[in-house]
C-alpha cells in the first residue's frame, strides 16, 4: 500500500493549562431530549473531557451532538432528542482546556511549512488537478475494502448512465461498499433501468424515450410495493443486475431516507425523518471512507454526522470524506456547513464512477 495514513499526534497533557485545569462539569437532565443550559456542543474534531483528573477522548463524535458522561467513565456523543431524564451533560463554552472541555483540531495537521504564504488555484474549481486526488483514493479504498467501512452517499445521476451504474454496481459487488445511504430516487431509477432500460423514461445508454417510458417509474414502484420488499421485487422480476440487486444480493446496508416530493414511495424508503437520520448514523459513525455523489442534501446531512476522526483497534484515525459533484457550489456547501476535513471534486459524477472501477477492479484483474 503506497497511501499511508497521517499519524495522529496526542495533545500534551503534561502541560499548562491542562495540568491545572478543572475536570469538565456536568449537569443532569431534568426533561427528556431537552440539554441543561450552558450545554457544550461538539465540533467535527477530535475532543477531549477531564473527568476525574483524566483527559477522556469522545467517541463516535458528531457535529451538534451534546457530550454524556456515562456511568463507566466513557463520554458518548447523543443527539438532543435522544437525552434521556438523568443523564449527565458536559456544560462549558470554552474550548481551550480551562473548563475541563479541550477541541483538538491539530492532531493530524502536517509540519511541513515549505509553502508559500500566497498561491493561485488554492480553492477547489473544475480547474484543479485532481490527479493525485484520484491516485490517494485508489490506494485508500484497496485499503479500506478489507481494514475499514466505505459508505457512499448517492444522487440518482449515478445511475442515469449505463457505464456508472454498472460501474458502482460492480465495485459493490468486489467489496468496495459497506454501506449505501440514498434516496427513494437513486432507488427506484436504478430498478427502472434494471427492468425497463430507462431512467426517469430515458434509455441509459442511447438516451432515448420510448413511448410512455414517463410512466415506467411510477409502474416500478408500483410493482415493489405490490411485491412488499426491493428483494422480493428482485426475485419476482428475474433482476440480475444494478445498484440495488448489487447491494441486496451482496449484504450490503442500504438506507433509503424519505423526501416531501417522493413518488410512492418503494417500500423501504423510511418516512420519519428522524428515524431515517438514526438509520443512517448506524453507518456514519462506522464509516472510515464516506463518499458523496451529486446529493446536495445526502451530503450534508451525512458528513454532519461524521466526525474527522475515528478509534480504530486502539488508534486514531481520519475519516476521509470525499464530495463529488459537477457543480462548484454544491461541493463547498459542505464545507460551508463546518465539515471541513473534505476532498472535493468537481467532476461528472458519471466519469467519477467509472474511473475508480476500471482502476480498483480492472486493474486486480489485469495483474
Amino acid at each position: 500500500m503506497t497511501f499511508q495514513f497521517p499519524d495522529y499526534k496526542q495533545p500534551n497533557f503534561d502541560q499548562e493549562p491542562f495540568l491545572s485545569s478543572p475536570d469538565a462539569q456536568v449537569i443532569v437532565v431534568k426533561k427528556p431530549g431537552v440539554a441543561p443550559e450552558h450545554y457544550h456542543a461538539l465540533s467535527i474534531y477530535p475532543e477531549y473531557f477531564k473527568i476525574n483528573g483524566d483527559w477522556i477522548l469522545a467517541t463516535e463524535s458528531r457535529m451538534d451532538g451534546v457530550p454524556v458522561l456515562r456511568t463507566d467513565g466513557s463520554v458518548h456523543v447523543v443527539e438532543f432528542r435522544n437525552l434521556n431524564v438523568g443523564d449527565k451533560v458536559i456544560v462549558g463554552r470554552r474550548e481551550d482546556g480551562h473548563e475541563g472541555i479541550y477541541v483538538y483540531a491539530d492532531g493530524f495537521r502536517s509540519n511541513d511549512t515549505n509553502k508559500d504564504l500566497f498561491a493561485f488555484r488554492s480553492g477547489r474549481s473544475r480547474e484543479t488537478a485532481y490527479s493525485m486526488d484520484y491516485n490517494d483514493l485508489y490506494e485508500l479504498l484497496k485499503y479500506e475494502k478489507d481494514h475499514g467501512y466505505i459508505v457512499w452517499v448517492l444522487g440518482p445521476a449515478v445511475v442515469f448512465d449505463y457505464d456508472s451504474r454498472q460501474a458502482l454496481s460492480t465495485l459493490i459487488s468486489k467489496g468496495y461498499a459497506h454501506a449505501i445511504l440514498a434516496g427513494n430516487a437513486m432507488a427506484t431509477h436504478d430498478l427502472e433501468a434494471a427492468l425497463f432500460g430507462t431512467a426517469l423514461g430515458q434509455n441509459t445508454y442511447n438516451q432515448q424515450s420510448p413511448p410512455n417510458a414517463h410512466y415506467h417509474h411510477l409502474d416500478l414502484i408500483n410493482k415493489a410495493r405490490e411485491a412488499g420488499s426491493l428483494k422480493g421485487l428482485i426475485e419476482k422480476e428475474a433482476i440480475d443486475e444494478g445498484v440495488v440487486y448489487s447491494a441486496i444480493t451482496n449484504n450490503v446496508p442500504l438506507v433509503l431516507a424519505g423526501s416531501i416530493r417522493d413518488d410512492g414511495p418503494l417500500p423501504p424508503v423510511i418516512a420519519d425523518v428522524y428515524h431515517a437520520q438514526d438509520e443512517m448514523r448506524k453507518h456514519t459513525r462506522q464509516a472510515t471512507t464516506l463518499i458523496c455523489l451529486a446529493t446536495q442534501l445526502h451530503t450534508i446531512a451525512s458528513g454532519n454526522m461524521t466526525p474527522a476522526y475515528t478509534q480504530k483497534n486502539g488508534e486514531i484515525r481520519p475519516v476521509y470524506i470525499y464530495c463529488v459533484d459537477i457543480a462548484e457550489f454544491a461541493v463547498n456547501k459542505l464545507r460551508d456547513r463546518g465539515s471541513l476535513e473534505v476532498t472535493t471534486l468537481v467532476t461528472n459524477v458519471q466519469d467519477f464512477v467509472v474511473h475508480l472501477r476500471n482502476n480498483l477492479v480492472q486493474t486486480m484483474q489485469d495483474s
